[in-house]
């Protein structure tokens, strides 16, 4: 195979924290920051925190399934463009985490996400276990889609070739711990 036709991925300090709905992403992310480390929460919450104050529904921003996810990747992926790859950092959900998304509601993965999945890096993702299932303003997913995202989110990352660590259920200052021991 020809070498320059081999696809470099950048090398960065960045860390993923991911899971399906209701798995401690947020509680950790927290507990992280409060010891001081550089976090950036979940982009699909912020979009749906800004346009719940700007008067729409859950129903409204989340009609177009689809539509919803390229938005948040689009989000996603400006995002990480302005990110120091020196810094170490944790943010909740990676570009990946788009490709679950959409093949839990069988859709398929357009080429530009395709490409921007194949030029992702992260030094590590976290996959936090399930705890109890809760929903929220903010869910639209169910109990199963839950397990169903739990698989795929592991699948998604391993397949890039990104190391992908099983976070098991514990308390959050153990599960704190249990990353800051993994980096």
């Amino acid at each position: 195979m020809d070498s320059s036709k081999i696809m470099k991925k950048a090398v960065n300090n960045w860390y993923v924290i991911t899971g399906a709905p209701s798995s401690g992403k947020t509680t950790t992310l927290k507990y992280l920051e409060k010891s001081e480390y550089k976090v950036y929460f979940e982009w699909a919450r912020i979009f749906i925190d800004l346009e719940i104050k700007k008067g729409k529904t859950l129903k409204e921003i989340r009609n177009d399934e689809v539509g919803f996810q390229k938005k948040i990747h689009k989000l996603k992926m400006s995002f990480e463009k302005k990110l120091n790859p020196k810094k170490v950092l944790f943010m909740e959900r990676g570009l990946p985490d788009t490709q679950a998304y959409l093949e839990v509601i069988n859709a398929s993965i357009d080429p530009t996400i395709k490409q921007s999945l194949r030029k992702c890096s992260y030094k590590k993702v976290f996959l936090m276990d399930l705890v109890r299932f809760k929903s929220d303003y903010a869910r639209t997913e169910s109990q199963e889609q839950a397990f169903m995202l739990d698989e795929l989110l592991e699948k998604c990352y391993a397949g890039l070739k990104i190391p992908v660590i099983r976070v098991p259920m514990m308390s959050v200052a153990k599960r704190a711990k249990f990353i800051l021991d993994n980096l």
